[in-house]
């Protein structure tokens, strides 16, 4: 067994909060690039220029790229030789966080309750997803997600013989319904397969994935090849003024399923789609 104590992951997660909110990842951002470069709309092309230009100011006075700094959503991959030392694992990243957004003065938009809505002024709780592998590893993914985007996220229940292009039709629809809500360039976490629950963190953990690769089952990737291009000539453009730059990426990863259902969830993230990674 490896021992980790939970001081070095509050240090860590401490310390990945502000690169994470004020570093745009290199792959989204030469995607922009490439898609300023492109566009046919010049006001279109004027959004996107404007877009990485913030994403410059961010990075050089080290502030957040976007005002909702969002609810922490952090991904951990642990080895099922790890032992967590000095207390626990969930109270240590929670507590990185905590330490986080208030030392960095990142906004804190979390309330406690949904109903009774009093805001718990440390940007905690944050959802954290478990994965345990082989191994005496733990890596940890922050990914911190604002709600404009996320509330235009969708999941359908689908029949299996809606079929694949059922599930094409419900992957644009929840874009056009979208619009620009989600402060376009879009990128599309779709997850497709499991249960109801497990379709949607499918959907969740694709917006992780670079811009720019594919999946490796063939009729997937040319599903995410084909979706994309079709997104991106509905002409709702950047930030929603009109043009060939919808999405930069649709991102698609599957499960099996029951016989009698197939779920299709779509997480939407704006082009502030934030995340950093540490391993231990």
């Amino acid at each position: 067994m490896r021992d980790i104590n939970v001081s070095e992951i509050i240090f860590k997660v401490k310390n990945m909060c502000s690169p994470a909110n004020c570093i745009l990842n290199s792959d989204i951002y030469n995607s922009l690039k490439n898609a300023q470069i492109a566009e046919k709309s010049p006001i279109g092309k004027e959004m996107l220029s404007q877009i990485i230009e913030n994403a410059d100011i961010a990075k050089t006075d080290n502030v957040p790229i976007c005002q909702d700094t969002g609810m922490a959503v952090v991904f951990v991959t642990i080895g099922q030789n790890v032992h967590i030392t000095g207390g626990s694992l969930t109270d240590a990243i929670n507590e990185g966080i905590r330490l986080g957004y208030t030392q960095n003065y990142l906004r804190k938009s979390i309330v406690k309750d949904p109903f009774i809505r009093v805001n718990t002024n440390d940007n905690t709780p944050a959802i954290i997803h478990y994965n345990i592998v082989e191994g005496d590893k733990l890596k940890i993914e922050l990914a911190p997600k604002g709600a404009g985007s996320e509330n235009m996220s969708k999941i359908f229940m689908l029949k299996p013989s809606d079929g694949i292009q059922g599930a094409k039709n419900a992957i644009i629809s929840a874009v056009e319904t979208a619009g620009p809500n989600p402060c376009p360039p879009m990128i599309i976490g779709v997850g497709c397969g499991g249960n109801f629950e497990l379709s949607a963190l499918l959907a969740k953990k694709a917006l992780l994935r670079p811009v720019g690769t594919h999946s490796q089952i063939p009729h997937i990737k040319q599903m995410e090849i084909e979706l994309l291009e079709k997104i991106n000539r509905t002409g709702i453009g950047p930030q929603g003024l009109g043009g060939n730059t919808t999405a930069l990426a649709v991102n698609i990863d599957t499960y099996a399923t029951h016989i009698a259902c197939m779920p299709i969830a779509v997480n939407i993230s704006c082009h502030v789609t934030r995340h950093t990674v540490c391993e231990i």
